[in-house]
Parts: C-alpha cells; sequence; structure tokens
C-alpha cells in the first residue's frame, strides 16, 4: 500500500514526490529469472507508474513529502502495467490520498483487422502484431499514457485506442462500484 513519508533528500517545497517501484517475483512466469529486481524493463515500468500516478494525484496537498507506491506482480499473464496500474488506484484511495480521478489502464491490440482490449500472454502472442497500452482518467477524459510497442497506421491506432478506452470506462465503472461498496462499510463500521 502507498505510504506517505518526509524525506529531505528528494522533498519538494510546493508538493510530494512520487516514488514507484515495480518488481517481479521470481515464480511469476513460467521462465526462470535471475534477476527479478533491478532489470530495465522493471525500472522502465517504474517510470511509467510514476509519470501516471503524478498525472492523477493531488501531489500538490502534501508539500515536502514523498508517497510511495510498491508494486509486485506475482503471476503475469499479460497487461501487467495496466494490471499494475488498476490495482495501485484503488490502494491509493483506499489510503486516502487525494486523486483527479480514477486512473484506469488497458491494452489493446489487433488480431488481424480486428481491434482487441486488455489481451493476455497467449493473445498478445497470437496477434503478433503491434500492442498498444493506454492509461485514461476517464471522468474527465485525459490521457495519463499511451505507449505503443511498434508503428501503427493511424486508422489502426484509432481502432486500437477506441478499444482500450471503451475497456478503461467498463473499468472505471466497476471500479466505483467497488470503492462506494467499500466507503458504505467503513462508513457503517465507524458509524456502530
Amino acid at each position: 500500500p502507498p505510504q506517505m513519508r518526509g524525506s529531505r533528500s528528494k522533498a519538494l517545497p510546493d508538493r510530494a514526490v512520487v516514488n514507484c517501484q515495480y518488481s517481479m517475483a521470481t515464480f511469476s512466469t513460467g521462465e526462470r529469472r535471475r534477476r527479478p529486481h533491478g532489470d530495465r524493463q522493471a525500472g522502465e515500468l517504474a517510470l511509467h507508474l510514476k509519470q501516471t500516478f503524478e498525472a492523477a494525484i493531488l501531489t500538490h496537498l502534501f508539500p515536502r513529502s514523498q508517497i510511495d507506491i510498491y508494486v509486485q506482480i506475482l503471476q503475469a499473464d499479460g497487461g501487467n502495467y495496466c494490471a499494475c496500474v488498476n490495482a495501485a488506484t484503488l490502494a491509493v484511495m483506499d489510503a486516502g490520498i487525494p486523486m483527479r480521478d480514477y486512473v484506469c489502464a488497458s491494452s489493446a491490440g489487433l488480431a488481424e483487422e480486428t481491434p482487441l482490449a486488455d489481451l493476455s500472454s497467449p493473445e498478445e502472442a497470437a496477434a503478433g502484431g503491434p500492442g498498444l497500452v493506454l492509461a485514461l482518467l476517464p471522468a474527465a477524459g485525459q490521457i495519463a499514457l499511451v505507449q505503443l510497442s511498434a508503428r501503427l497506421h493511424q486508422e489502426r491506432l484509432e481502432a486500437a485506442m477506441e478499444a482500450a478506452g471503451q475497456a478503461c470506462r467498463a473499468l472505471h465503472a466497476v471500479l466505483d462500484r467497488v470503492v462506494r461498496e467499500r466507503l458504505r462499510e467503513v462508513t457503517a463500521l465507524m458509524g456502530d
């Protein structure tokens, strides 16, 4: 879960620093990994998470603070970054850290000419074409992050973006329902 703590070395006088760490458990995939911590891909995904959550968290409310988000993948089956964003969104909200909006993420790809959202690893391999990752702030319709694995023609890009956007909006409805249920539970417990 995210934590807030002072950090004199990185502290900014006007806003909080968002610190993200990403790692994969050695048993998360079928193939053996020698160094699950500190590889280049983990660093890149941690940076993407940082950029995504800096766009969503109201960091100006916490000057001279640090918000830590630690994510560890226990089972990797495609869409790792998206799962991290969606889980971290719930963790940040549960910690009471105010955000502009939910952050919802989904991947998309094209199987022949058909856009597919939320691809698993076998689907990514079968599609074989360029993939897209979209992190969206759905209420405002703002894009927090877009990542393409390869070049994509504009028409195909629009189709993939639309598929990922629809998945993000559907996910937003589910996350919102879960957060509201949790809020009702906590409120009921506090009222007793």
